[in-house]
């Protein structure tokens, strides 16, 4: 639990400098098997932290912040031990885990697994109108309207954010998260 706290902080401090995008993947190699997902995981709780919500994406004052994964779960327990026991704006986080887009009721981040990529289309058409941050790690995501992607380029993670389907989605993303990301139009991924 120590290692994720301090993984968090790290993460916090490389987003605030604006080196996210500069994550070397090895940071992890000696901790655990699967290191690339360990840290995407921190990736999707700074997210949390660095997006504004509107009002109506949480149906009252006691509904947490939902980080979401559709399909097939690459985190194993390191999303849950992230968020455990965390907040963000006097929410707390949960994560929930969905075999299809139709089981999804409350969601504010949803990874899409690599493994959906043949039905990326349709979970975003689904999604639309939703103020959910869609992210995964699928090749073209967000040219075809996902909103983050993250790259892994020579051991390092970086991420690409499709500006405009965010703002589609009415969530307005800090420019502590846009600042060390590669901003790309929709189709030019």
């Amino acid at each position: 639990m120590a290692l994720i706290r301090d993984l968090v902080l790290q993460l916090a401090v490389w987003l605030a400098a604006g080196a996210a995008t500069t994550v070397p993947t090895d940071t992890l190699a000696q901790a655990s098997p699967n290191p690339e997902y360990q840290l995407k995981a921190v990736f999707l709780f700074n997210f949390a932290q660095f997006v504004e919500w509107p009002a109506s994406a949480f149906p009252n004052s006691m509904t947490p912040l939902v980080i979401g994964i559709l399909g097939e779960d690459p985190f194993g327990p390191y999303l849950d031990e992230t968020v455990r026991g965390e907040t963000v704006n006097d929410r707390p986080l949960v994560v929930r885990r969905y075999r299809s887009v139709e089981e999804i009721t409350t969601c504010h981040i949803l990874f899409i697994s690599r493994r959906e990529d043949r039905r990326i289309k349709g979970i975003l058409d689904s999604l639309r109108g939703r103020s959910v941050l869609t992210v995964s790690d699928a090749d073209r995501f967000a040219t075809r309207g996902g909103m983050i992607r993250f790259v892994t380029d020579h051991k390092r993670i970086r991420f690409r954010i499709n500006l405009e389907a965010a703002k589609a989605a009415n969530l307005t993303l800090s420019s502590k998260l846009l600042r060390p990301a590669q901003i790309v139009p929709a189709g030019k991924d």
